[in-house]
């Protein structure tokens, strides 16, 4: 069984899209999946709860933001939403059961202060020594300066970019319906498959 956690302290950052859209791939590639959510805001249990009986499975796996114990057998992959503000004994539950780290990361000064800290804890934290962390940008428009500072940050890095999502309504109008790009006709949402190419093979390597 593969934990593939997606994490970053600071809320509104894409979490829970790149959850689902996680979740989504894993299914579509005949994986069985689980997906908890530990956010208290509880977007992956409710985006769940809108798939539709037609989609390829994903399950459901009971977690909260106090309790994270180890995932029920009988899936391949689980995917774990976590909460913001995530630090502390909480971080350290989560890394003990983490086989891959997926931090997402919006193009703005804030955002990339609140993730530097936290991937220097991760740095720190022994139960993530030899655990693969990966960078995914999220709502990024290459135009902007924006996009130019988060650029020269994870240059500075020491771990990969997996690859940079766009601003577009695909997400919200498929999550609406509980599905991901990867239940839909692939020429849909063509461009937004070409940028989660890098993700997707680092998710095969899990």
């Amino acid at each position: 069984m593969s934990v593939i956690v997606v994490a970053n302290p600071k809320g509104g950052v894409g979490k829970s899209t790149l959850a689902t859209n996680i979740a989504g791939y894993l299914a579509s590639q005949g994986h069985p999946v689980l997906l908890g959510d530990a956010d208290r805001q509880q977007s992956a249990r409710l985006w769940l709860g809108l798939r539709p009986a037609a989609a390829r499975p994903i399950g459901s796996w009971d977690v909260s933001a106090d309790v994270i114990a180890r995932p029920p057998r009988g899936a391949s992959h689980v995917v774990l939403d976590t909460p913001a503000g995530l630090a502390g004994w909480r971080l350290g539950d989560v890394l003990k059961l983490a086989d891959r780290i997926v931090v997402p990361l919006q193009p703005s000064v804030f955002d990339i202060f609140a993730t530097r800290e936290f991937l220097d804890q991760l740095t720190a934290h022994r139960a993530s020594a030899q655990t693969p962390v990966g960078i995914v940008g999220m709502r990024v428009d290459p135009r902007t300066r924006a996009a130019e500072q988060l650029a020269h940050f994870v240059d500075s890095l020491d771990i990969p970019v997996l690859g940079t999502l766009r601003t577009t309504q695909n997400y919200l109008h498929l999550a609406a319906h509980g599905l991901t790009l990867f239940d839909v006709a692939p020429a849909r949402v063509a461009r937004d498959l070409e940028q989660w190419q890098g993700i997707c093979q680092w998710l095969d390597a899990a």
